[in-house]
């Protein structure tokens, strides 16, 4: 399965796994488990994925979307967005566990207690909890591709598609169009 546009925040990640016209990419287990594949960097290995732990990232997702959007326009987020961010982070804490190993040393790897589901749920709750409060929030942007939905934080200040190669061509492309047909 392909995700649109990863490597993005993670939070921003989560949120585009709603693209327009592929529906839900993360609606059962199957889709999860391929998109915790991908971001196996960053949330480590993905583990047996289930029902329980596809609500939990539906949750969160929704939970950070209503966020996102009051976020990105300087407005308070709703308090139910904000509950249950912190709540699905409140329900795996995390501590730092100390190991030795030959090859690195000492490190201090996060550790979270709790079911799968509530561990996972906290990592995409701290990583919305992350973007929300990133100075750069308002520069979230959707892309102005035609009927594409997805969000980027971009690099550059001029940066106008989620990838210039897909949508950016295709606005190009009409523009063209458009100007040789009149």
């Amino acid at each position: 399965m392909m995700f649109p546009l990863t490597g993005e925040p993670l939070a921003l990640d989560l949120l585009n796994t709603r693209p327009a016209g592929a529906g839900d990419l993360i609606a059962g287990p199957e889709g999860l488990a391929a998109w915790l594949a991908v971001q196996e960097g960053r949330l480590g290995p993905a583990g047996k994925v289930g029902p329980a732990e596809v609500a939990a990232v539906h949750a969160v997702r929704e939970a950070a979307s209503a966020a996102l959007t009051a976020a990105r326009r300087g407005e308070q987020p709703p308090a139910g967005a904000l509950h249950a961010l912190n709540e699905a982070s409140a329900g795996a804490p995390a501590h730092r566990a100390l190991a030795w190993t030959p090859d690195t040393g000492l490190t201090a790897a996060p550790h979270r207690t709790g079911t799968p589901a509530r561990r996972l749920a906290a990592q995409l709750a701290d990583a919305a909890a992350d973007l929300l409060t990133d100075p750069r929030v308002q520069d979230v942007r959707e892309c102005e591709g035609a009927d594409c939905v997805l969000l980027f934080l971009p690099a550059h200040p001029r940066r106008r598609w989620c990838v210039a190669s897909t949508c950016g061509n295709r606005a190009r492309v009409a523009r063209y169009y458009a100007r040789h047909t009149s």
